[in-house]
């Protein structure tokens, strides 16, 4: 005796029309497969315990009329506990549950940012006070997005120094070609990245806005050039 009950009327509309042997290959057709259409009655018997359990019905009248607490039972085995949708979900949620906990509470804790990170820019000055900018004009032709406007002009012991140096911050690509090309790290983006406004023109920034920026952030910059210098 098989371990499910057998149907009363086995009527699949599926099966009930062959087709006739020898019309088409096996290759083309599936002829070992319980739901295929296209079984062969010589090498198929659809009294199989496999069929019998395999077959799809198309018709109400073919499922059981009772179910009992056995039915049941095998249901929620196999739908609840037998299936990929419960022991995987269970394994992977007890192994998060014990996973450390990674969520940063932004912005009262941040995360660590890499020297080479690339935020607002800013212009240095030597210990001194003096800017660094010698008005080399270097930054403003490397950059891509020409973002970058300055005017020079000499001072009076002969050197030479910017009258105005402004950058569209809605035009920089953060690309790194301005503080690379300086010969004097005077142009450098910093480590800051919360500078978001609600004007354009809070955005374009000139000489001022960067020497401030510059002496703002100095000690971090300081460090960020320094251990930029080591990996050269």
């Amino acid at each position: 005796m098989p371990s499910f009950r057998g149907f009363a009327l086995l009527t699949n509309y599926e099966t009930t029309q062959p087709s006739k042997v020898g019309s088409k290959s096996d290759y083309h057709l599936d002829t070992k497969a319980a739901n295929s259409k296209y079984y062969n009655p010589h090498t198929f018997d659809p009294q199989q315990e496999d069929y019998q359990h395999d077959v799809r019905l198309n018709v109400r009248d073919e499922l059981p009329d009772d179910i009992d607490a056995a039915d049941i039972a095998e249901s929620m085995w196999a739908n609840m506990v037998m299936t990929e949708l419960t022991w995987p979900s269970l394994f992977f949620g007890a192994w998060a549950a014990w996973e450390p906990d990674s969520v940063i509470n932004y912005p009262w804790e941040k995360g660590v940012l890499s020297p080479m990170f690339r935020g607002e820019h800013a212009l240095r000055r030597y210990p001194t006070g003096e800017e660094r900018c010698i008005a080399c004009k270097l930054c403003e032709a490397t950059c891509p997005a020409f973002a970058i406007v300055i005017e020079s002009e000499p001072r009076p012991d002969g050197s030479r120094r910017t009258t105005k140096y402004d950058i569209d911050m809605t035009k920089c690509i953060f690309c790194g070609f301005c503080q690379e090309a300086c010969p004097v790290d005077a142009i450098v983006e910093g480590p800051n990245f919360e500078y978001s406004t609600f004007f354009h023109e809070e955005l374009l920034y000139d000489k001022k806005k960067l020497i401030e920026n510059g002496d703002k952030w100095e000690p971090q910059l300081a460090r960020i050039q320094e251990a930029k210098t080591k990996t050269r």
